[in-house]
């Protein structure tokens, strides 16, 4: 017997039963909730609902009395082996790649301040029309992902595009959910992170951009306060590039411990 599986179940009736007493909920009303689970289930969309609307509660709650950075949704568009880059580190993207050119850079240190050098990041990202390679049409599936690693002080840049926002989908039982709460689908634009320490938890990170106007109803509440950083535009001949660009950094702190919290 798994008694965290039976603690759980048994604590979900005892919510179940709450909410119906509550909301005064009827049998029609149970009806159609298990028709729509089922239709969640047929569409493939249970992971893409559990990220949106779950997975960044977990996460705050598991971390609440942690040190170190805040983490964050990993989302559905995660892949697997991603080009390993080779310094300096540039983004794998297409000769016409759109957007403003951005270089990010960060520090990685461990929640004691020391910088954790030949540290692992993994880095994806949606193109600047809000698409990920791999499932967009048209777009090499390595497009604007890469795996590289910190220097010696713990510090990285990377060239890349700013990316845009981007809609989850809708055409499906989640687009319906959406309209049952009267809520846009749109997440703001965002870096993603991983960063695999040698020893320690793997952080689950995004990047977001000051005076974007989602920052405060990101769909999948995973904005974090202290992942905004703010863009700042620089004249191109600083990097040779023939237009323009944008920087923008921000600071990792990263739990180093036998028994990570989160695995």
């Amino acid at each position: 017997m798994n008694q965290k599986v039976v603690d759980v179940y048994n604590g979900m009736v005892t919510k179940f039963k709450e909410l119906i007493s509550e909301h005064e909920l009827d049998h029609n009303d149970y009806e159609t909730f298990v028709g729509w689970l089922n239709k969640l289930g047929q569409a493939g969309e249970v992971p893409l609902f559990m990220d949106v609307f779950f997975e960044t509660h977990a996460l705050q709650e598991m971390y609440k009395n942690v040190k170190g950075t805040e983490p964050t949704i990993l989302g559905p568009y995660y892949l697997e082996d991603a080009t390993k880059l080779t310094a300096p580190y540039v983004l794998p993207m297409r000769a016409d790649e759109p957007g403003d050119v951005l270089f990010f850079s960060g520090t990685i240190k461990d929640v004691d301040g020391n910088p954790l050098a030949n540290t692992v990041v993994d880095m994806w990202q949606a193109d600047a029309s809000g698409e990920y390679s791999g499932f967009a049409d048209g777009i090499p599936t390595e497009n604007l992902r890469g795996i590289f690693q910190t220097d010696a002080d713990g510090n990285f840049e990377v060239q890349t595009v700013i990316p845009g926002d981007y809609s989850i989908p809708t055409n499906g039982p989640t687009g319906q959910f959406l309209e049952w709460i009267d809520s846009h689908p749109t997440r703001p634009a965002h870096l993603h992170f991983l960063f695999k320490p040698k020893n320690g938890d793997t952080l689950i990170s995004q990047v977001f951009f000051e005076g974007n106007k989602y920052l405060d109803s990101d769909v999948a509440k995973g904005v974090r306060g202290t992942l905004i950083t703010k863009l700042t535009k620089h004249d191109g001949a600083e990097k040779g590039l023939d237009k323009d660009f944008y920087k923008a950094h921000l600071d990792f702190a990263l739990r180093l411990q036998d028994q990570p919290v989160f695995s």
